[in-house]
């Protein structure tokens, strides 16, 4: 199968699931991952020499390739891990959560943060360390902390990397300016009837929905 058709294959999977981990989770069923949707029969092994199984590393480039394709949308999300969403969840899930309504008080790091990514969007890992004066091993854990609310509640996305180190950093976009459509007409949508929507689309036992469930306890 071509690339071409895998990326086709994905979003269309993406988009009939509704949330989708690029990996699984030590080979479990659930949460559902892209590796198991187009491998469903085939364990993952994270070996990456030259007997591994080159599925995986050409599984990453394609995750980078979907991330810019603005087809689909993709964050550090469930338990940090790498997820993409199809639009019409994505949507419903910023409304559910509060970001796009002001229902989310953020820790002061991450509004400044967010507030840098408003700024200038996207912006790489080296990037933004630097412009907010977080670089070195010790702000690193500051660093971490800042980002995870971010990514939890969505006001982050991912698109793309860039080579500005030894290795390949993602860059990362405000949500707002990335995808300002979807942003708006989650601002349109009552936190009630998102729920809803996510409940019959994902199901009350999914452990996505279940995820978003906490955070919006929290």
């Amino acid at each position: 199968m071509s690339s071409q058709k895998k990326k086709a294959k994905m979003i269309a999977a993406i988009n009939q699931r509704g949330c989708l981990l690029v990996y699984p989770l030590e080979n479990r069923k659930e949460p559902a991952s892209l590796w198991s949707e187009l491998y469903p029969r085939t364990k993952m092994r994270w070996e990456w020499d030259q007997e591994g199984d080159n599925r995986v590393a050409e599984m990453w480039v394609l995750r980078e390739e979907l991330s810019r394709s603005e087809e689909v949308i993709y964050a550090k999300w469930f338990r940090n891990r790498a997820t993409f969403f199809s639009k019409e969840v994505f949507v419903n899930l910023l409304a559910w959560l509060g970001s796009s309504q002001g229902r989310v008080t953020l820790p002061r790091s991450s509004q400044e943060a967010l507030d840098s990514f408003l700024l200038d969007s996207p912006q790489s890992t080296k990037i933004i360390k630097e412009n907010l004066g977080w670089q070195g091993k010790m702000m690193e854990s500051h660093y971490n902390r800042a980002l995870k609310p971010l990514w939890n509640y969505l006001f982050l996305v991912g698109y793309g990397e860039v080579q500005d180190s030894s290795f390949p950093s993602l860059n990362m976009a405000a949500t707002q300016n990335l995808f300002e459509d979807l942003w708006r007409e989650s601002q349109e949508l009552e936190a009630a009837s998102a729920e809803a929507f996510l409940l019959k689309k994902l199901g009350p036992d999914n452990l996505f929905f279940k995820y978003a469930q906490k955070l919006v306890k929290i």
